[in-house]
This record gives structure tokens, C-alpha cells and sequence, in this order.
């Protein structure tokens, strides 16, 4: 895994043209940071409680194209995302498997990071567990207490029985992020008509495939239907360990009012970018945020959303039966192919996940790779990744700024990429015909950083570390790949000198023999270059 990449040079000029889509407003709007020069993010990450499937891992791979984004544009980027390691979910499979519920969480939080990490996914500023930061929900839920936005429910005899919840009723503002609310005026468009119609809202609420609803939110002690749990009592089932004691009762965290205690942590009073899946915008990003505010305190400038995979038309999920976990995905397709796959449209559009999905992606790669071996064997070397690192947004094709600077479009970002692979094709045919061979390189190696850098904004430049350290693009980088370049070579060597002794025999008898083996050939003006067919 690579380290985060440092900030470039802060531009003005180009950071001034990002426009993003607030799922508060249903506009896409400049984006304007609270600092100058810095963005703060919080992304909700993993609840624990099984293995990954590519259905989690879109929403952070979506996300890590936006954070790579603003690092490209200059933007200091602090950036948050929590692993929810206590709820229902992890409590009641820990005890039908046998095991401690920490140790349950903890197990699935390696297999989590292990796939952002395969699937090149950046290691954020801070990722806090919910369950060290009970102190900070304790303190958040008596301030909502005190400002007469929540209740303790007490017993017979009046002592607090370890539930909390938020008074809807008293919060005017509630339903705002995920327009429940009447008579607001919030303008539509179609993309948010999509959103509204199949992300969860309070009127489809329910035990159902999209909807799912804490328990304690169903108690009878609510005193609005509305009501949601900061804090609640614990099961009769419930180890010790994970109960806590409080001013409100032994208990543990509702889930909501987690992120609100991490957010405000580690980004402050108010913060630029709150970021999650669809199936999060309710209840938990509405609650969350009427409990923020309610708190005294700002809640995020901006709230995204990723859409998410779709089988068939279906949300994938656990749930539904036909989630694929990120192993066996990636035991039959490249890391990158799958990154490319799930980063092969805009966060905000449902991802169709099949066979054509993963076979485009390796067509991309393909097409990739084949440009950027080629350029590199034309000119006589890879630029280093540093230099590739160091390209700012502004030196990039105006192209493929206007996608990303339009609500980060990689679809249109990638038609750029492919412009620019094209380009560099046309140059490379022509390279033995220029008259001013080291002019017409020096043009090639200017469409390879340009090609490069693009693809690195997105986390899929193919000679990045984390590409090449690990060996998992089609073999690249790997002891095996370097023991197939060597035999091939020494065939085109033997094909280069029976040409040059003018045996076309031999020479078509070698490039045949390599075909039949699934090699592809390339004749340039600095030799031949081979590639896998």
C-alpha cells in the first residue's frame, strides 16, 4: 500500500472550477471550503460484522477518487472514516459463532482494511472505532439532553433505565437532508428523483430489504414515532463487556450518535464533506446530522452520497443473497480491473455488476498498459512515479479537469484518458518518420506522464507502487512476469538478428510460435515490445 499522497501546490484557479452535488439541496454547486486550501471529510465506514463485498467497497473507492481529486487540486485533505465495531449485528453473530464480540469485530475489520488496501484504496488521516470514543458520545448526548432535545427514560420508581432518545418533534429541522420535509421549496432533478425513489426514506421505513430499523427504535418508550435511540439499554443477551455504565443507565451507543461524536472529534465545529452510500442518507445521515446541530454545533457543509451495485437491478447485499465477496471477486480478476470496475462511473450512478462490467475493465487495462509499455520502450524509460505524483490538476488536459471538476464524472474523465492513449498511439506510429527523433520523443514522454498522471487521479496508474509492489496487474512486477520478460526477450532478440540476416522464415516463424502462446508483438523504431493478447 502506498503512502497518502502529499498535496500539491494549492491552484486557485482550477480548484475554483469543482462543482459538487449536495444531497441537502439537489444542486450541484461550486465547492467553497470552510478553510482556504483545506477539506475536511468524514466518510462512514465498515460496521464489522462479516466479510467485505464489492457492494461496501464501491462507496470507498468512490470516495477515494474524491479525496484524490482535491490532493490533485492542492487541497490539504484531512480525512475520516470510522469502523463501527458494536451493534446488533456483530453482538448476535459473535454469540452464534462462538466468539467474543471484539474479537468478531476485529476480525472483519482486518478483512476490511486488507481489501481497501488490495483494491488500492488510500489509508485515511484517522479511521477511530466507535467503541474508544464512548466518553465523546456521553458528552454529545447530555448536551442534546440539555438543550431539550432528548430524554431519559426512567423506570417505576424513576431511575434512568439506560435508554435515550432524540425528541423529534422538538427539532423543526428535521427531515431537511433528505427532504421530508414539506413545503421547503427544494428543487429536484432527475438524479435526485432516483435517490429519493430508492434510497430508504421515513415513510418506507420497515423490516424490509432496504430499510432496516434498530430495534430500539421500535420500544414503546419512544414518545414520538419519530424517535431515535442516542443510547440504549442493553439485552438480557448482551455480554458484559459490551454495556457501559452512564448518567442515563448501563447501556451501549445507539448508532447514530457515533458518528456524530468522531466527526466532531477529529474535524471540529462543522466540517466540509460528510460522505456514505445511498442506504445511509436515512435514517442514519438525517439523524445524524438533527443530532449535531441539536448538540450545538455545526453539522457538515456538504453531504454525498454513492449510489450502489446492482445485480440484476438488485441492490447487493447480504440480505438479498447475492452479495460476492471482495476474495472471490478478486480470485478470479486483477485488483485493478476491479478498481477500474467499480470506479467506472460516477459515485452518484447505480454500477451494474457483471460479467461485461469486469470484461470492459479489462479492455481498459489492456488498452492501457499496451500505451504505456509501448511509450516507455520508444523512449527508453518509465518516468518515475514521483514525477507522475507531482503533476498538478492544472498541467493535466483540460478534458479530463472539466469531468473531474464536474462533480468528479469519471466516465468523463476516462474518455479523456483514452483521447490522450489514442494521441499517443498516432505518435508512437509515427515516431520513425519524425525528423527530429529526440523532439518526437520528448512529445511521446509528454502524453505518457499526461496518461499516467490521469490515471493515478483515479488510483489506477499501472506502474504506481502499490500496482507494482504487490504483482497484481496481470502479473506486472512480479518474479513470474520477470522471468516471461526474459524468455520473450531473448526470442526477440533471436527475431531481431534473423531479420537483420534477412531469414524471414525464422523471424515469422518466432512471431508465430509467440502468438500461439497468446504474446502480441509491437515493431517499433526502438525495437519490438511484447504484451499479453
Amino acid at each position: 500500500m502506498t503512502d497518502t499522497p502529499k498535496a500539491l501546490n494549492f491552484n486557485d484557479s482550477v480548484a475554483k472550477g469543482l462543482h459538487l452535488y449536495d444531497t441537502a439541496t439537489h444542486r450541484v454547486t461550486p465547492f467553497v471550503p470552510l478553510k482556504p486550501g483545506r477539506v475536511g471529510i468524514y466518510v462512514c465506514g465498515a460496521t464489522v460484522q462479516s466479510s467485505p463485498h464489492v457492494g461496501h467497497i464501491r462507496a470507498a473507492v468512490a470516495f477515494d477518487v474524491v479525496r484524490r481529486w482535491m490532493l490533485r487540486l492542492g487541497y490539504k485533505v484531512t480525512f475520516v472514516r470510522n469502523v463501527t465495531d458494536i451493534d446488533d449485528k456483530i453482538l448476535d453473530k459473535a454469540a452464534a459463532a462462538g466468539q467474543r464480540w471484539w474479537e468478531r469485530a476485529y476480525i472483519y475489520e482486518r478483512e476490511f482494511t486488507a481489501a481497501y488496501e488490495t483494491l488500492g484504496v488510500l489509508p485515511p488521516t484517522v479511521e477511530p472505532r466507535a467503541t474508544g470514543h464512548i466518553l465523546d458520545m456521553v458528552e454529545l448526548i447530555q448536551r442534546i439532553i440539555d438543550n431539550g432535545h432528548g430524554y431519559v427514560v426512567t423506570d417505576a420508581d424513576g431511575k434512568p433505565t439506560g435508554n435515550v432518545y432524540f425528541d423529534v418533534p422538538s427539532w423543526p429541522h428535521y427531515g431537511e437532508l433528505t427532504h421530508q420535509k414539506q413545503g421547503e421549496g427544494v428543487e429536484s432533478d432527475a438524479a435526485s428523483e432516483v435517490t429519493d425513489r430508492m434510497g430508504p426514506s421515513v415513510d418506507a421505513a420497515g423490516d424490509d430489504k432496504y430499510n432496516p430499523v434498530d430495534p430500539a427504535d421500535a420500544s414503546p418508550d419512544k414518545h414520538d414515532p419519530r424517535d431515535f435511540a442516542l443510547w440504549k439499554a442493553p439485552k438480557d443477551t448482551d455480554p458484559e463487556d459490551a454495556r457501559w455504565a452512564t448518567p442515563f443507565g448501563v447501556g451501549r451507543p445507539g448508532w447514530h450518535i457515533e458518528c456524530s461524536a468522531m466527526s466532531h472529534r477529529y474535524l471540529g465545529d462543522g466540517f466540509d464533506i460528510h460522505g456514505g452510500g445511498l442506504d445511509l442518507r436515512f435514517p442514519h445521515h438525517e439523524n445524524e446530522m438533527a443530532q449535531t446541530r441539536a448538540a450545538g454545533f455545526p453539522s457538515a457543509n456538504l453531504w454525498m452520497h454513492s449510489a450502489w451495485v446492482t445485480a440484476k437491478g438488485e441492490k447487493m447485499s447480504k440480505s438479498l443473497g447475492n452479495g460476492l465477496s471482495v476474495p472471490v471477486v478478486l480470485a478470479e480478476h486483477s485488483a485493478w480491473v476491479v478498481r477500474y470496475a467499480l470506479a467506472s462511473v460516477q459515485y452518484r450512478s447505480m454500477l451494474e455488476w457483471g460479467d461485461q462490467t469486469l470484461a470492459e475493465a479489462q479492455s481498459a487495462y489492456d488498452r492501457v498498459s499496451n500505451f504505456v509499455e509501448r511509450a516507455g520502450a520508444a523512449i527508453g524509460e518509465q518516468p518515475a512515479w514521483d514525477e507522475i505524483a507531482s503533476v498538478p490538476a492544472a498541467d493535466l488536459p483540460e478534458d479530463f479537469v472539466t469531468a473531474m471538476n464536474d462533480d468528479v464524472n469519471v466516465a468523463g474523465a476516462t474518455a479523456a484518458i483514452f483521447t490522450a492513449v489514442r494521441n499517443g498511439n498516432t505518435l508512437l506510429s509515427k515516431l520513425d518518420d519524425a525528423a527530429d527523433s529526440a523532439a518526437a520523443k520528448a512529445e511521446v514522454r509528454s502524453v505518457l506522464v499526461s496518461v499516467r498522471a490521469m490515471l493515478d487521479t483515479l488510483g489506477l496508474d499501472p506502474l504506481a507502487p502499490q500496482w507494482v509492489s504487490s504483482g497484481d496487474v496481470n502479473g506486472e512486477g512480479s518474479k513470474e512476469h520477470e522471468v516471461l520478460d526474459a524468455l520473450i526477450s531473448e526470442q526477440l532478440e533471436a527475431r531481431a538478428q534473423a531479420r537483420k540476416d534477412r531469414d524471414f522464415a525464422k523471424a515469422d516463424a518466432i512471431r508465430d510460435a509467440l502468438a500461439a502462446a497468446g504474446i502480441a508483438i509491437e515493431d517499433g523504431p526502438s525495437g519490438s515490445v511484447w504484451s499479453l493478447k
